[in-house]
């Protein structure tokens, strides 16, 4: 994500990317205070801190919404949240973990060696999905001969050793290389797409251009006729002008990405969003307060509006049940 909140191509100013860069600000501040001094100061939990920061880390693509909720919480109450984007794993592994953030979202289900390192480390993980996303898959606007693709031949593409030329996957397509951008190996979104439309975990090509800045990624497909990018909905959505996203058939037809297939479960590409939260900072009030807050409002527009798919009344039911007997009801 760039932390120009004006795109450097289009000119374009966002209310994400204006939210983005201030989040990422705060979190520099933060993430200095830590290396510093004690890892847990300034973190409600992990350690048993409580001195009234928030700190989350994790996915890219569940940022925006976890910016925009400290955006709008801050309003209304004296409480400092950062909010930085390292990956669902790189911010497991290497924050929530080790007890140096309350919160880590994430945009896959947190794996058991994760769950056995987190109790291990003394952390409960808990978990609330918070929001759909319509993972997509983009080219330039330029490539008119492609407007949807196969789960089979997105793996052609992605596995290790990997299709190289557009033809060696369609002999209709130009016999040109692939220029290939996505996600780093740290994101929940590129174990996702790996375990779901490669079909095994791990086995993801390595010779593409991997990044937990997905503006780079959109940047990179409009730069050239042959790209091809995948990242979540939202950063399609807010640059659908600029780039092509294409329809996916998962072996019932081409559906384009939205927020209304992600929602009826017709695009073979969506997934839930998670946010997992330490329930050793839930036993503080301002950590419990604010993920009350998250949940009550993650059926919201709050969510639409920055390209996601808001959790159904339901699912906020559920949550608010989780949160509830994780806390005591305090």
């Amino acid at each position: 994500m760039t932390d120009d909140p004006i795109d450097g191509r289009t000119g374009r100013v966002s209310r994400r990317n204006v939210l983005a860069a201030g989040g990422s600000a705060l979190a520099l501040t933060v993430a200095g205070c830590m290396s510093d001094e004690n890892p847990n100061a300034g973190s409600g939990g992990g350690g048993g801190g409580g001195s009234g920061d928030i700190v989350i880390t994790g996915s890219s693509t569940v940022y925006p919404i976890a910016t925009a909720m400290a955006e709008e919480y801050q309003r209304e109450n004296d409480v400092s949240i950062s909010v930085d984007s390292t990956g669902s794993g790189g911010g497991f592994e290497n924050h929530f973990i080790p007890g140096n953030s309350d919160i880590n979202t994430a945009s896959r289900p947190i794996s058991e060696e994760e769950q056995q390192a987190a109790e291990e480390n003394g952390i409960t993980p808990v978990e609330f999905q918070v929001a759909s996303d319509a993972l997509t898959m983009a080219a330039n606007n330029e490539a008119d001969w492609v407007d949807c693709m196969s789960f089979d031949e997105l793996a052609q593409i992605w596995q290790p050793n990997g299709a190289q030329n557009w033809s060696d996957v369609n002999p209709d397509w130009p016999d040109e290389p692939f220029e290939l951008y996505g996600p780093a190996s740290t994101s929940g979104t590129f174990d996702w797409f790996t375990e779901n439309v490669i079909g095994e975990a791990g086995s993801h090509r390595s010779d593409y251009e991997g990044t937990e800045e997905d503006n780079i990624i959109v940047q990179g497909i409009q730069g050239s006729q042959y790209a091809l990018g995948y990242f979540g909905y939202a950063y399609y959505q807010e640059n659908e002008d600029a780039i092509k996203g294409l329809q996916i058939d998962g072996g019932e037809g081409c559906v384009e990405p939205s927020l209304e297939t992600a929602q009826d479960g017709s695009y073979p590409m969506s997934r839930p969003l998670f946010v997992y939260a330490a329930e050793e900072s839930l036993q503080d009030s301002t950590v419990a307060d604010f993920m009350r807050y998250f949940i009550e409002n993650s059926s919201s527009d709050l969510v639409s509006e920055v390209g996601y798919v808001p959790a159904n009344e339901q699912l906020v039911e559920e949550s608010l049940a989780t949160l509830e007997d994780a806390t005591g009801g305090n």
